[in-house]
């Protein structure tokens, strides 16, 4: 715990740590912020790391650090940054230029919004309204409360923003950098600073088993090659009773998507991601196919919801006892 306390009580190393409280931020961004070298701020967040107060994970050629979440250096850290005078005019100063390291990562994902606006567009129009799919989205998950949420391949970050002010901790997993980009924009804009979001492999994540209530996984299998693996890993991280839902298309036959937006499955039979589930270990609770009544032409959304059952197990045990 004293080296603990050594790591925070320097003076630039408070200011990182709240500003890393506000964002996930790399050291290109707080060199800029605190207009110190990059030489130095890596110094700073190497002794935070080994001091348990910050964590680091890799984006690419990218290293984002944000504030620890295990027990130790993480309660540290908040009770220190809780002790920072907001009036102070150093962490106002750094404060502002946090907003514009943000404002500028906003305007990057606007630029790559409006360069691939047309086929986003094109897409949307093919299937059933996101309106429709994110309110199926949460009645499927209406019935019980849940603290911590996965979102695997979270793209624009918007099922964490869907769900976010519901949970207490979320994580959204997704291999492209682009995406990441204009999911950080997102949570920022919603004042999300539980959710957080970092590059990762679906087929391989780095957490340990048991580590979520929930976890979707939203219009992402049909671009995998082996979407059973990829629920495999996805309930190995459910803790008991915890909830997978999967979202995706239902079977269709526009295979311009297949040639120009590289998905590999043109949808998928409710008995085969059902199959996929129970084969994982889950129990299957819900499945229904979303559609607009009277449309013609439009790609149906299909919803896949199973539970782990190990707590079903410990409280028929019990209930018999």
């Amino acid at each position: 715990m004293k080296a603990v306390i050594l790591a925070a009580g320097e003076g630039t190393r408070l200011r990182i740590l709240a500003l890393i409280a506000e964002a996930e931020l790399t050291v290109s961004d707080l060199t800029e912020i605190l207009r110190q070298s990059q030489p130095r701020i890596s110094r700073h967040l190497r002794l935070l790391a080994e001091a348990g107060l910050v964590e680091r994970f890799r984006e690419g050629s990218w290293a984002f650090f944000r504030l620890a979440e295990r027990a130790g250096g993480a309660e540290v850290a908040r009770t220190l940054i809780a002790r920072i005078d907001p009036a102070d005019p150093v962490i106002g100063r750094d404060r502002e230029r946090l907003a514009g390291v943000r404002a500028a990562r906003a305007e990057a994902a606007q630029a790559y919004f409006r360069a691939h606006a047309a086929e986003w567009d094109r897409i949307r129009k093919l299937h059933v309204a996101d309106a429709a799919v994110e309110a199926a989205v949460r009645a499927a998950l209406a019935d019980k409360p849940f603290r911590s949420l996965l979102d695997l391949g979270t793209g624009t970050g918007r099922m964490l923003e869907l769900l976010g002010a519901e949970i207490e901790r979320g994580l959204g997993i997704d291999l492209s950098i682009d995406m990441l980009l204009i999911a950080r924009a997102r949570l920022d804009r919603a004042g999300l600073r539980h959710c957080s979001v970092r590059q990762g492999d679906i087929y391989d994540l780095a957490m340990p088993r048991d580590a979520f209530d929930v976890v979707v996984v939203h219009q992402v299998l049909h671009f995998l090659d082996d979407g059973a693996r990829a629920i495999r890993e996805a309930a190995r991280v459910l803790r008991p009773g915890g909830r997978l839902l999967v979202v995706d298309f239902a079977p269709h036959d526009f295979e311009f998507l297949r040639q120009e937006h590289a998905h590999l499955r043109l949808g998928f039979a409710a008995e085969a991601v059902a199959q996929w589930m129970t084969a994982a270990g889950l129990e299957m609770v819900r499945q229904e196919n979303l559609a607009e009544p009277g449309s013609e032409g439009e790609i149906a959304v299909s919803l896949w919801l199973a539970r782990d059952p190990r707590i079903a197990f410990a409280e028929t045990a019990r209930e018999v006892a």
